[in-house]
């Protein structure tokens, strides 16, 4: 799973028919200390996600087993809004 921040909104009218209906967000993604690595990622929204939120993305065969994208053509989905996140400090690592 990846953490990013979602930065806007992707629009494709001819697109495959299986993903008719989903609403395809673009993500930056972000190291733990919420700052911007760059790499980005297109994603179906599973959650109602919207821009300016951090979001968990789960990849690969894995963003298929959503009840949203199952069966279908789908490499990356939203599946959590991030509240907040705990660490260690440095000195207990």
């Amino acid at each position: 799973m990846v953490i990013g921040k979602v930065i806007g909104t992707l629009w494709a009218t001819r697109k495959d028919e299986k993903l008719n209906g989903m609403k395809l967000l673009v993500v930056r993604h972000l190291n733990l200390d919420y700052s911007y690595k760059d790499s980005y990622a297109v994603a179906v929204d599973s959650v109602g996600a919207g821009i300016g939120e951090v979001v968990l993305i789960t990849t690969g065969s894995s963003a298929r087993q959503s009840q949203l994208t199952q069966g279908k053509p789908v490499d990356a989905v939203i599946s959590a809004i991030i509240d907040k996140i705990d660490l260690p400090s440095e000195a207990d690592i």
